[in-house]
């Protein structure tokens, strides 16, 4: 493949993700990496009336390591469902949670997946199709290899590393209590910021 960004399948990336997803204008998922556990490839932040919350995808456990490609999602418990009354608690009262509840409800209450790497995809497409925003994304047919590409943020983003960006504040639901919480879950900009959000993203600065 020729040389382009390189990134992993994230559920429900954050905003820096988008960033950095929204300047590239050729990008590849790799889909035949190893999974990385306790990573937002299969977590979301959000924020919940007691702050920020977690929402964990159940996975398929595997005796060995697995190709992200190949991690199965597991449903001894509903946890769509849950994900979904997390959502409406923490943003039912958000000015453009409405504005786009059509649109996300199906993935947690009609298809059921088998595949991680499936559900990510079609849920990224989704957010892409609403910031309105043209970008051409393949997922690899092979392990990608470092010098494969302009960038990689493979390892970019995760729980316990900063985010190199500079956010600016913007109203969330429960920051009169809670405070600003920067880079959330791209749901939490776009049930707050709705058609604005692009905008909110592409202004943002890097602080490194």
């Amino acid at each position: 493949m020729d040389a382009n960004n390189i990134f992993s399948s994230h559920y429900l990336a954050p905003i820096e993700y988008y960033f950095h997803l929204i300047k590239s204008n050729d990008v590849i998922i790799d889909v035949y990496e190893n999974y990385v556990k306790q990573t937002y490839r299969n977590r979301a932040c959000i924020l919940s009336p007691n702050g920020v919350q977690n929402l964990t995808i159940p996975l398929v456990k595997a005796r060995q390591r697995k190709l992200t490609k190949n991690m199965l999602i597991a449903y001894d418990e509903n946890w769509r469902k849950m994900h979904w009354k997390s959502l409406e608690a923490g943003y039912r009262s958000s000015p453009y949670f409405e504005f786009y509840e059509d649109e996300f409800y199906p993935f947690f209450h009609e298809k059921e997946y088998k595949y991680l790497i499936d559900f990510n995809e079609e849920l990224q497409q989704k957010i892409i199709e609403l910031l309105n925003i043209d970008i051409n994304i393949i997922k690899s047919t092979q392990y990608m290899n470092k010098g494969d590409a302009v960038v990689d943020y493979r390892n970019s983003f995760s729980p316990k590393i900063e985010p190199q960006l500079n956010f600016k504040l913007y109203i969330q639901v429960f920051g009169d209590r809670n405070g600003f919480a920067p880079n959330m879950s791209i749901l939490d900009l776009l049930f707050n910021e709705g058609p604005n959000s692009v905008n909110y993203i592409n202004e943002l600065k890097s602080n490194v």
